[in-house]
């Protein structure tokens, strides 16, 4: 081999030994610094208080259990959304044909009984129906289903069976105040617009907290971005 080339060989072999080096060395720091931060504590991230927060629910499986809704007010946990029916007490029947409204955003209720009924939309099985009273008129919500003895209830996902201004009594009184008035104001979170607005439709995708939704806000549209899980847009929807 000629000196110039021995020379060259010398120079990439002298090279390679240096990020070899430098490579072994790296990997050793690397893996002291992910045993320095193993043997640390880690720090905890705190949650919202409103994670915190179990509403009691009465877990119905019969109309029996479903009853236990009559022994205390009952307040609307997602508004414009379920809808309502006249009903004849004396006929044990609703009218199915004609839609009375929907229940509001924490609409407060006093549920007087709850009975089985068949929608001519569904013959083969009962509605399960929540009967109240408003401004002197009887009407009924559908809350569950019952097929050949089986009974499906979601009152647990349609009321609180506690006010839920006790429930979140640490929120502020203006974000309360904007919440019984229907509006909501920028920095509220998800849950608060809900509670003021009814339910929202997001718009494409996004986390919960970090998206757009859509509320029908009973015929008065709105949409709402959030970030963070604060409102930082607010504006008319169409």
């Amino acid at each position: 081999m000629d000196p110039e080339s021995r020379k060259k060989l010398q120079i990439v072999m002298l090279a390679a030994i240096v990020i070899a080096g430098g490579r072994a060395a790296y990997i050793v720091y690397d893996r002291y610094q992910e045993r320095k931060e193993a043997d640390q504590p880690k720090k905890e991230v705190a949650l919202k208080a409103d994670y915190y927060i179990s509403p009691k629910k009465l877990h119905p499986y019969d109309l029996k259990s479903a009853r236990e809704l009559t022994k205390q007010p009952v307040w609307v946990r997602a508004g414009y959304f379920h809808t309502y029916y006249p009903y004849d007490v004396a006929r044990h029947k609703a009218d199915f044909g004609h839609e009375s409204g929907t229940l509001l955003p924490l609409q407060k209720l006093q549920i007087q009984d709850v009975v089985t009924d068949v929608s001519p939309k569904d013959p083969g099985s009962k509605q399960v129906l929540a009967r109240f009273a408003l401004e002197g008129k009887e009407y009924a919500v559908p809350i569950g289903v019952e097929k050949s003895g089986d009974f499906k209830i979601y009152s647990d996902d349609i009321f609180f069976i506690e006010d839920p201004h006790d429930l979140y009594k640490y929120w502020p009184p203006d974000v309360w105040q904007a919440i019984d008035g229907h509006e909501v104001r920028s920095g509220m979170n998800e849950l608060q617009a809900g509670f003021a607005l009814g339910a929202g439709i997001p718009e494409g995708s996004g986390d919960y907290g970090s998206r757009t939704l859509h509320y029908a806000n009973g015929g008065k549209p709105m949409i709402i971005t959030f970030r963070g899980d604060k409102a930082v847009e607010i504006k008319q929807g169409s």
